[in-house]
């Protein structure tokens, strides 16, 4: 099952929850008509259902519900030390939709929420109003306020639900002081095709072999569709980003890697992408361990990685080596300056 499939809707949402305050916003009652077959069940707080004790994350996956929701406070976060900045001074985050449609195995959210329902912040006007302001208050005026609205959900795959992707572009075309990343494994380009690009907006393509991504990447397209996707973006004007991040080592990763860099460049222009990232595995020690309290069923969650201070990694020459291989192979098809690593 991918994101463009009825699948995952004919299985999900049963429940959709409401704050009692995010009744009023014009999101709400278009998903509550959109998804007529689901029960409302009106609340006070999404924290009452979404952060109730003796919940079981992957039990949840199997069928999740949808809770719309009124965020209060923290509409713009400082960027994370697990993330990239770009050599940008002024690196930021904001949560939107916590939670995504797919199911990675790697993916931190298992460890850092304890519900897989999916939450989605109605009032996007809060939002917009705390970015105007942070971009007043940016440390570094010669640059603008980078942020990535992808960070704890794949935004762009939920698109056909929560136009939020289509929402930011516009926010950014009257902004000229900012930089946004969306960030996905998404192959859903054509939800927003039909708008202009802006060198305000990157789209960023995470790639992965495809038998890792057919065996831990759960939901999630395959890759000769997020390249054709990505492909779409840059023939249209768009500023894409390619990531390939995060790196596993999986048996036979080296060879599985380097035929993913050619595979790309067989069908993407270098000098059509803006840059590429480089990244292995990492995760915030206290989230993996409430992971694998939950499962066992997947072998890279058992890894003997190496903990340093609140990280777990690969070892840090295992890391570096596998960061030198993968550098290797991306300098085959761009400059070094244009590559930019998490170590």
């Amino acid at each position: 099952m991918n994101e463009s499939g009825n699948d995952f809707w004919q299985r999900n949402f049963s429940h959709i929850y409401v704050e009692q305050k995010a009744f009023d916003y014009p999101l709400t009652r278009e998903l509550t008509t959109r998804f007529s077959q689901a029960r409302v069940v009106s609340i006070k707080d999404y924290k009452s259902v979404f952060a109730r004790p003796r919940q079981h994350f992957q039990t949840q996956k199997r069928s999740v519900n949808l809770i719309l929701a009124v965020k209060k406070d923290q509409f713009v976060y400082k960027g994370s030390n697990h993330s990239q900045s770009f050599g940008l001074d002024n690196f930021y985050y904001n949560t939107l939709i916590l939670n995504c449609l797919y199911n990675c195995d790697y993916c931190y959210l298992q460890g850092m929420y304890p519900s897989a329902n999916i939450v989605v912040f109605v009032n996007l006007r809060d939002y917009f109003e705390a970015t105007i302001e942070a971009i007043g208050n940016r440390s570094n005026t010669e640059q603008p306020l980078y942020l990535c609205i992808s960070y704890d959900t794949d935004l762009l795959a939920f698109e056909r639900v929560a136009p939020y992707c289509r929402k930011w572009i516009e926010f950014a075309y009257g902004h000229p002081d900012v930089l946004l990343e969306i960030r996905t494994k998404s192959a859903l380009y054509p939800a927003i095709r039909d708008m202009k690009p802006t060198d305000r907006v990157i789209l960023a393509w995470t790639f992965t072999p495809d038998a890792i991504a057919d065996r831990y990447e759960h939901g999630a397209p395959p890759l000769r569709q997020r390249i054709r996707a990505a492909r779409q973006a840059i023939d249209d004007g768009w500023q894409v980003r390619l990531c390939f991040d995060p790196l596993l080592a999986v048996a036979g990763w080296d060879k599985q890697y380097a035929d993913l860099v050619e595979e790309t460049f067989a069908e993407i222009p270098a000098n059509g992408i803006r840059d590429a990232t480089i990244g292995v595995f990492r995760m915030n020690t206290g989230y993996l361990d409430r992971i694998k309290k939950q499962r066992q069923d997947s072998e890279i969650l058992f890894y003997p990685y190496e903990r340093e201070e609140n990280t777990v990694s690969y070892p840090a020459e295992q890391r570096n080596a596998m960061v030198d291989r993968m550098k290797q192979n991306l300098t085959k098809h761009l400059p070094e300056a244009r590559i930019a690593v998490w170590t």
